[in-house]
């Protein structure tokens, strides 16, 4: 739970407000052998274009609540983030995450044929039924409660487009549960979103973004890189042949990991701010929550870095996970540091200028009263 901000001493004047963070959530999705679901953008996707990702995207309407931007409850785990992961992930990949209401087995998926998920992705995107509608009419309900929380990322100040995304854990069931395999071979949408969809293991896939074979974005790298520890078998064939004993005790090591930490990672908010250079690499800090956090006691992680290279259109390369503790703090006059200090000062004075502007209201109601 993130606490509201206290108030702010600052009597700074109000400046141009930050790019609102959209609101979205993406799921890891975990294969029944225990491999990641990843999707290829497409070339022409205003962000992240040809860039290999979780399922996911905004928040719809019909998702549920949520808080307005002013609120810091905005960026916390609730019912509308977690309706929203489920619906892009159908949408995007076609795998229907919603429990069976006609079967009394409570781990027991909903079973559609592709063809009839295929007409309700198409009708679902294009607007012509609400998802939740549909998935009741096949008598389902979405399943949200098997969603783990597994932090919160919040683009940097910087940047002119920016989001507030959930990430969750959800670990299709076993293979030896007596659910059909075919509900979970992923396709694209066609080329609307993605041109592919396919599960590998997580360290396989850290293996083609090291060898500039897909590209990978801060945020899908330093959580693969942390889900690989556990789920850890080195390629699709081996993990195949694990007995269901052995991927369940590397979900159990998984699902006992994210309750550490302080906070625990189902709670932590990453901004990944500019820490130092390294070369032709940024060390990118991720212990600062973003500006709309500020004041409160919401944090990332302070023990790891991700060092990386961004080359527009190019994507990303060189990027590796490392102890914080292992680098140097150095004070280094770079501009995207100075952009990005920047961009937090005007945060904060627009935020102080709210502040101020409330109290006045409050003090004139008083005065009335």
């Amino acid at each position: 739970m993130i606490n509201t901000p206290t108030g702010s001493s600052s009597k700074a004047a109000p400046s141009k407000p930050l790019p609102k963070a959209s609101p979205s959530a993406s799921i890891l999705l975990i294969s029944p052998s225990n491999e990641i679901l990843l999707l290829r953008r497409v070339q022409k996707s205003s962000s992240f274009a040809s860039a290999h990702v979780f399922p996911g995207g905004h928040i719809d309407p019909e998702d549920g609540p949520l808080p307005p931007p002013s609120d810091v409850r905005l960026h916390e785990d609730s019912p509308a983030y977690r309706m929203g992961a489920i619906r892009e992930c159908f949408e995007e990949s076609g795998i229907l995450l919603a429990r069976d209401l006609n079967n009394t087995h409570t781990s027991s998926l909903l079973q559609l044929d592709e063809q009839e998920r295929d007409l309700g992705r198409h009708a679902i995107h294009n607007k012509q039924t609400g998802f939740q509608d549909w998935v009741r009419s096949h008598g389902g309900i979405p399943d949200t409660e098997s969603l783990h929380p597994f932090t919160r990322w919040l683009t940097p100040a910087n940047i002119p487009k920016r989001f507030s995304t959930q990430m969750y854990l959800y670990f299709l069931p076993l293979a030896h549960s007596g659910i059909p395999q075919t509900l979970h071979i992923p396709t694209s949408d066609g080329g609307v979103e993605h041109t592919e969809a396919q599960f590998l293991p997580a360290s396989e896939w850290l293996s083609l973004a090291r060898a500039e074979k897909i590209i990978l974005f801060p945020p899908q790298f330093f959580l693969l890189k942390l889900i690989a520890d556990f789920l850890n078998a080195n390629v699709s064939s081996e993990a195949k042949l694990l007995s269901a004993g052995r991927l369940q005790a590397q979900r159990d090591g998984l699902l006992d990991f994210i309750k550490t930490g302080d906070p625990p990672w189902g709670e932590k908010c990453i901004s990944p701010w500019p820490l130092k250079k390294d070369g032709k690499r940024l060390v990118m800090g991720l212990d600062e929550p973003g500006p709309e956090l500020e004041g409160t006691d919401q944090r990332g992680d302070a023990e790891r870095v991700i060092w990386v290279q961004f080359k527009g259109k190019e994507g990303t390369s060189g990027m590796e996970v490392g102890w914080r503790k292992d680098v140097v703090d150095v004070e280094l006059d770079d501009e995207e540091k100075r952009e990005y200090l920047e961009a937090r000062r005007k945060e904060r004075q627009r935020r102080a200028g709210g502040e101020e502007e409330l109290e006045r209201a409050l003090r004139g109601k008083k005065e009335k009263l």
